[in-house]
């Protein structure tokens, strides 16, 4: 199989693709074709028919596995893929593990990592809370480990989530040390907590796509909601404790522009808002530079960063 990411300018391939979206557009002068997303685990192309008497279009939809014959070219500094034919796959032409994007690292792995991150906070509150969040409630700690952190962007693989998750508790544990000033507990388990309504916002996979709760609340709100309602059954657990938590979460994003609901009040949603914006943004260009031509100097415009990127090294 020919991977996406291995797809050169001037290649033609007769290769299976998972078709994420399908949309019949116009062009400048008023004639119909398709525009498609394929995906295979390294990756998405841009793809369009632009004959739709092509056999096959009619039968395809978003979600199928598709055969596709097509020219690989390059439009705005992208692959792009010119398809000449198409048809739906027959089950058993095709691995599905070779369409969905996972992380290099194993998920138990990281799991059991987050299980010693867990372990490690003191405060007997907030680590029955985790507990009762990542560990007892094992519907949740399976959607937990094979969501993604987001729908493209950054973390937009299985184990994305749990991956960026972990990230950010490293930062801010490299924080508690550098300020002692830093609530650990209260900091880590903000970290760990910060992005669970993700499993809710977004579908699974293959889909990985925005939820009608994800649409209508966002993974903020739904986050807290899954917050306070594992606090209610721990009896005693103090309210301004669960209301710093629960800033923490509101206020991640940093800035109301960005989706926080509040911005940052107390020094621990500071941290944990660099830490979450660091993670992403780091991982985000790293992505950018993984994907493209290793001997491409410039990348072109980046619209998060609102910079034409440049590879280092060259």
């Amino acid at each position: 199989m020919k991977f996406l990411s291995t797809l050169k300018e001037g290649m033609r391939i007769s290769e299976i693709y998972l078709c994420k979206s399908r949309q019949i557009l116009l062009t400048k002068a008023g004639k119909e074709y398709a525009s498609l997303i394929l995906q295979d685990k390294s990756g998405t192309v841009d793809a369009k028919i632009w004959d739709l008497k092509s056999p096959g279009i009619n039968d395809i939809s978003a979600m199928d596995y598709i055969v596709v014959e097509a020219d690989v070219n390059m439009f705005n500094n992208s692959l792009q893929l010119n398809i000449r034919r198409v048809r739906k796959a027959d089950a058993g032409e095709y691995m599905i593990e070779n369409y969905i994007p996972v992380s290099k690292y194993s998920i138990e792995s990281m799991y059991n990592e987050l299980k010693e991150k867990v372990s490690s906070i003191k405060n007997i509150h907030l680590n029955r809370l985790l507990n009762a969040i990542f560990i007892e409630d094992t519907a949740f700690a399976s959607k937990f480990k094979s969501s993604s952190a987001a729908k493209n962007v950054h973390h937009s693989f299985m184990g994305g989530l749990m991956e960026h998750s972990l990230s950010v508790v490293r930062l801010c544990e490299f924080y508690c040390k550098n300020y002692p000033i830093l609530n650990r507990d209260l900091l880590i388990s903000a970290a760990l907590c910060h992005d669970i309504g993700k499993i809710e916002e977004l579908s699974p996979f293959p889909e990985n796509d925005y939820t009608d709760e994800g649409q209508l609340l966002g993974h903020i709100i739904i986050g807290c909601e899954i917050i306070s309602k594992k606090a209610q059954k721990i009896e005693g657990f103090p309210e301004k404790l669960l209301n710093e938590l629960k800033h923490c979460i509101l206020s991640h994003h940093g800035e109301l522009e960005y989706g926080s609901p509040k911005k940052p009040a107390i020094i621990e949603a500071l941290a944990l808002n660099l830490a979450d914006n660091t993670d992403a943004k780091l991982e985000t260009m790293k992505e950018i530079l993984e994907s493209a031509d290793e001997n491409v100097l410039w990348l072109g415009y980046n619209r998060m960063f609102e910079s034409n990127i440049k590879r280092t090294g060259l």
